[in-house]
């Protein structure tokens, strides 16, 4: 996008001034980011411009009614709760001029705006307890903060995003049809796959059943969209929305314990790297539990480690099943990186077997912390 282009799609959006430049965030891989400044007699204010990946999120305007909705309602609850500070806690979306949350461009482009959080930052990759515990923290509030609205009102951004049996059945076509002839390089990882099969349908079915509930969550809880306060080193905000949707709460649980709590590289070739850090993953819970603790179900906490388990291996069967298929989803920067990563999450996953019994008895421990007592991780 040329400067002239943006400052078109700026004078959409009832934001007060001028345009006063604007520049291109690397964040993300998605959707095109800016950081947008305005001037309004001399003063001056930042906002975040995306253009909305279109090919990805195939119905903008769902997607966006969703945004809407989010916001609008955690902002109200912060505007009611002592204490908070609704213009960080939160992303503020900017109106169109023609109404409504986004425009459409004449080139049928979907552009949202909100404003930015200044004197924040982002970790990219977790490298202490505290920051676990942080975004843990984070995660637990957003799910807290949407937990009274009705989780059936949102539309699905990706549909069967998490669907672990629809994914599994997906990965048997790949392998049968071996178009690519890559089945016999990744002997090891299908045997792993069909290993671990009858943990496919767990969630699934326990929200089919009723036994666990149908919840409003991000789905995609990497530390790295949580934004940390400069001076105090706090989780302040969630970011990233977009996947934000009916699912479960094991999901969102699940991929922050995938993400968050091993150090190695997603695409890690010497696997004896890869492993559960039990400190992190201490730190994590106990922050998302102090959040969630009140409104999770029984079933939801005795499911919570094997969520960290089913989410690593879907994220595994999915690279695996990339591989097969000759890397058509997700990209590649050298050879068989999708195996080298479908191989690290399944020693991800067998770290987290062999450390089950650890995980549990940290859950069981938080969950007697009756009253939910100062964590050992707050300064």
């Amino acid at each position: 996008m040329t400067e002239h282009d943006l400052k078109q799609v700026f004078f959409q959006f009832a934001v007060k001034g001028d345009f006063a430049g604007a520049q291109l965030l690397k964040v993300g891989h998605i959707n095109d980011t800016y950081l947008v400044e305005s001037d309004h007699n001399g003063t001056r204010e930042q906002f975040i411009f995306q253009r909305i990946n279109h090919f990805v999120f195939r119905d903008p305007e769902r997607l966006m009614a969703n945004f809407e909705k989010i916001t609008r309602h955690i902002r109200a609850k912060l505007e009611k709760t002592p204490g908070c500070n609704p213009d960080r806690e939160t992303l503020n979306l900017l109106h169109a001029r023609s109404g409504g949350c986004f425009h459409v461009s004449p080139d049928r482009d979907y552009w949202r705006a909100y404003r930015f959080v200044g004197d924040a930052h982002i970790v990219n990759v977790a490298t202490k307890p505290e920051e676990a515990f942080e975004a843990g923290r984070a995660f637990g509030c957003f799910q807290k903060l949407l937990s009274d609205l009705d989780a059936s009102s949102l539309h699905e951004t990706i549909p069967f995003f998490h669907d672990t049996p629809r994914r599994f059945a997906r990965f048997k076509q790949v392998l049968e049809n071996d178009t690519h002839g890559r089945a016999r390089e990744a002997r090891d990882a299908i045997a792993f796959a069909f290993e671990h099969e009858p943990m496919a349908a767990v969630i699934t079915d326990a929200l089919a059943g009723g036994r666990v509930p149908l919840r409003i969550t991000h789905n995609d809880t990497k530390i790295n969209n949580v934004l940390f306060d400069n001076r105090t080193g706090k989780a302040i905000c969630v970011i990233d929305l977009d996947t934000t949707m009916p699912g479960s709460s094991l999901y969102d649980f699940g991929d922050m314990v995938r993400t968050t709590t091993s150090f190695a590289a997603e695409d890690e070739r010497d696997l004896a790297r890869v492993k559960l850090e039990l400190e992190m993953f201490r730190a994590l819970a106990d922050g998302y539990l102090e959040e969630a603790w009140d409104f999770l179900t029984p079933q939801e906490l005795d499911l919570l480690v094997f969520s960290g388990r089913l989410i690593t291996f879907t994220i595994g069967l999915r690279f695996l099943t990339d591989f097969l298929e000759g890397d058509v989803y997700f990209r590649v920067h050298r050879p068989d990186q999708n195996l080298d990563r479908a191989r690290a999450q399944f020693a991800l996953v067998r770290s987290m077997e062999n450390l089950e019994k650890a995980m549990d008895e940290c859950i069981q421990t938080l969950r007697g912390k009756a009253g939910r007592s100062a964590s050992r991780y707050r300064s």
